[in-house]
């Protein structure tokens, strides 16, 4: 079966790609742009990747090789419901879906159970977390991560696996399409208003994904917010357990999402939380949380209310008082979203500098909020200023780690983006 990936730069359709490729599918795709995931694909042996979507690239491929499946991101129906692949492939008979139908005929094709990561904030960094304990446990397992991880590649597929490991997005109510074995819920607060206009419904999607979900792994504060009912099946969390200082990892959201993880293997696998502690004190991270790709210089994929407090708080953690941030919003829409939390949330932060936002999938309806907008809704709790992915801002990035500041790049990611433009100008520790 050949199977074409329409998006598949991005951090969701990239590791299903992976995949595919590794349960013994032909696998083929395309992206808007070249970027470092691109790359990474090509070098993971995904060739046929076309830069640009267009109807002619799309039939020249088909005429040659024909597609049975083409599968798109979430982000490719609502920017354009007329795609020109997406055209193509609904007047060729082309079986069309987004990536969650594939995962359910691999899961159910190879015979797997789904562990699946879900919350507000901290999916990736959890999802990782998983991978990594069962890869030094050596127990087989299959997985898709939405970031570069030094132990392995973003996808896996092993055929001794009984678990298949995702990360499991609530954007576009992605994560109603599955039944997971078992599911760890990171957080619930409230993001994506475009899909979810309103906090109740964004709850009562949560509240069906746990319905859905034969075993969950949550906070007292989460299953509380969902009002729900005690059960067996509930592994309901202390956010205070003293036992979570047993853990030397930085950050307070990776210690938690640490606890998660072990709670979750030694429930599925029976592992002793004194071996899982050792092992997980041992994690090497992942791309792009709080990532160290200078020295004294990270970049953090912090982009709602809650992962940003979550960088901060790591970034004291290392840093005490002494860094400065470098701000790069995802999506126009979130901005206007968080503009209350963005005016109280830099607070005593050194110095902001605000470059323009990473746009994609927006609401035309909403004006375009400036790096000069978004530095003065944060002027008054920190200084703040706009700048640009310049050599002014290198050299301004360079004069404060002169003066012993360290840097904390707040970015989206993707090509073009803050954390694309830092690994080029600053060279890698």
């Amino acid at each position: 079966m050949h199977i074409f990936f329409s998006g598949i730069g991005g951090s969701g359709i990239g590791p299903l790609a992976l995949i595919a490729k590794q349960a013994g599918y032909e696998v083929s795709g395309s992206d808007k742009q070249h970027s470092d995931y691109v790359a990474y694909l090509q070098k993971q042996g995904i060739d046929a990747i076309h830069i640009g979507q267009s109807k002619e690239a799309i039939h020249k491929l088909h005429s040659k090789h024909p597609i049975d499946w083409y599968v798109y991101s979430s982000a490719v129906a609502i920017e354009n419901p007329n795609a020109p692949e997406l055209t193509f492939c609904n007047e060729n008979n082309i079986k069309s879906t987004k990536r969650d139908d594939l995962i359910n005929f691999i899961i159910k094709d190879k015979k797997l159970k789904m562990i699946a990561i879900a919350g507000t904030h901290g999916k990736t960094t959890t999802t990782a977390m998983l991978i990594w304990l069962y890869k030094q446990l050596d127990i087989p397992i299959s997985y898709s991560v939405g970031a570069k991880i030094s132990y392995g590649a973003m996808g896996e597929y092993n055929p001794d696996s009984h678990f298949f490991i995702y990360e499991a997005d609530e954007y576009d109510k992605n994560f109603l399409a599955f039944q997971p074995h078992t599911s760890i819920i990171t957080g619930i607060d409230w993001d994506h208003p475009d899909i979810y206009p309103t906090r109740q419904q964004y709850q009562e999607a949560f509240k069906q994904f746990v319905a859905q979900s034969n075993h969950v792994v949550m906070w007292q504060e989460d299953a509380a917010t969902l009002k729900l009912a005690q059960n067996k099946h509930h592994f309901v969390l202390d956010a205070n357990d003293q036992q979570i200082q047993q853990i030397k990892l930085t950050g307070l959201v990776n210690r938690k999402n640490a606890w998660q993880v072990m709670h979750a293997i030694h429930e599925l696998e029976n592992v002793p939380t004194e071996k899982l502690l050792a092992l997980i004190n041992k994690f090497p991270g992942l791309s792009r949380r709080f990532e160290q790709i200078a020295p004294d210089i990270y970049s953090d994929y912090a982009h709602t209310t809650e992962k940003i407090r979550g960088a901060l708080q790591t970034a004291r953690e290392v840093a005490g008082d002494n860094f400065i941030v470098v701000y790069e919003g995802l999506h126009n829409t979130r901005q206007h979203f968080i503009k209350k939390d963005l005016a109280i949330i830099f607070s005593d932060v050194k110095k902001v500098y605000v470059v323009p936002s990473y746009l994609a999938r927006e609401d035309p309806n909403l004006p375009l909020l400036t790096p000069k907008d978004i530095a003065r809704i944060i002027a008054p709790s920190a200084p703040a200023e706009a700048a640009l992915l310049s050599d002014q801002l290198k050299h301004t990035i360079e004069k404060h780690l002169r003066n012993g500041d360290k840097v904390l790049c707040l970015s989206a990611g993707g090509g073009g983006s803050l954390d694309e433009w830092l690994r080029q100008q600053f060279k890698k520790i």
